[in-house]
């Protein structure tokens, strides 16, 4: 099974990190500090194969957020960022159907068209949730870079559909001091202290025709992709495989041991893993409790016996104490919060 450390060279120069350099420079930002902080030189954005770091683009953005006298420079970058010119995957994108099959594109593309957070679908009992999650352990920047994502799901949903989306949107975050730009950028109808990073809306929306739409286009376009994903392992570490794993076992009572060995490696190398991307085992098993949990409560309209059951919970008490635990909340208030 293979997956990358955040200072692996495996995303293309000429892609995101460009287009966040190409940004600096409209900002004007100091870009020999960005050159400084980022690792960054002309020539990565030269040679068409050229690698960097997730850690570098990373360290770009942060700089770009710290040093530009835009506050709505998170927005602003995600307005640019999908569908890009990332290859065929974009192409694909941009000849998508409709709101299903842009959704399921950035799914399984998307090393390629988002390489910093791993987005998740589910859809039942007529709506949608696309969440988003962090990938290479940058929890600092996570509530920027959710805006940015955010924000270019939004944008080009907007531009293909030729109309705007009723999103709802929902942070794992208290509320923003300054909210005007979310409303700009996103809209009306947010909702924080959410627990997760997500995007909703109703299954209705899902398979309305779009006015760009090229049915062929998108066809070929995602054989290509698929062509290219089979020659070059994705941009992908270790933490979104492990919440798959975690999510697949999760009434099976997974453990350290257990998940040290689905990897085929020790315990650890496996913290090791882990402690790089800034985390550790029981903080990925109880996130992906708590959006088990959440997912239950949302979309199955379970009560809390019925989802201390499923977890492998003795009885709703111990349920509640753990859930607080995870999240700082009651199961109660974080089901008002996500409405």
């Amino acid at each position: 099974m293979r997956y990358f450390s955040s200072n692996d060279p495996c995303l293309f120069a000429q892609h995101h990190t460009m287009q966040a350099w190409q940004s600096a420079q409209r900002f004007e930002v100091d870009l020999d500090g960005a050159r400084k902080v980022s690792k960054l030189c002309a020539e990565d954005f030269v040679r068409q194969e050229r690698k960097v770091s997730p850690e570098q683009y990373l360290a770009l953005l942060q700089y770009l957020a710290r040093s530009s006298q835009s506050k709505d420079i998170s927005f602003a970058l995600g307005q640019h960022m999908l569908p890009g010119h990332f290859g065929s995957a974009s192409q694909a994108l941009l000849h998508a159907q409709n709101l299903r099959q842009a959704l399921q594109i950035l799914v399984q593309f998307k090393s390629t068209l988002c390489p910093l957070l791993t987005p998740r679908v589910k859809e039942e009992n007529g709506q949608v949730i696309l969440y988003w999650m962090d990938q290479w352990g940058a929890p600092g920047m996570l509530p920027f870079l959710v805006e940015m994502h955010m924000t270019a799901v939004t944008a080009m949903c907007r531009w293909l559909s030729e109309q705007r989306l009723p999103w709802r949107y929902c942070f794992n975050r208290s509320r923003a001091a300054h909210i005007e730009q979310h409303q700009v950028h996103l809209g009306h109808d947010l909702r924080f202290d959410c627990y997760l990073d997500a995007m909703i809306i109703p299954s209705d929306f899902l398979d309305i025709p779009w006015p760009r739409a090229n049915a062929i286009g998108a066809e070929l376009a995602i054989a290509q992709a698929n062509a290219e994903s089979v020659q070059r392992a994705p941009a992908q570490s270790i933490i979104p495989q492990l919440y798959d794993y975690l999510a697949a076992n999760l009434r099976c009572t997974p453990s350290l041991e257990k998940s040290a060995q689905h990897f085929d490696c020790s315990i650890a190398t496996f913290k090791r893993h882990l402690a790089r991307h800034g985390t550790h085992f029981q903080a990925e098993l109880d996130q992906v409790r708590t959006h088990m949990a959440l997912y239950l409560f949302h979309f199955q309209a379970m009560d809390n016996e019925g989802v201390a059951t499923y977890l492998g919970f003795h009885d709703a008490t111990n349920f509640r104490r753990s859930f607080k635990r995870w999240t700082g909340q009651t199961p109660s208030l974080l089901r008002l919060a996500l409405g």
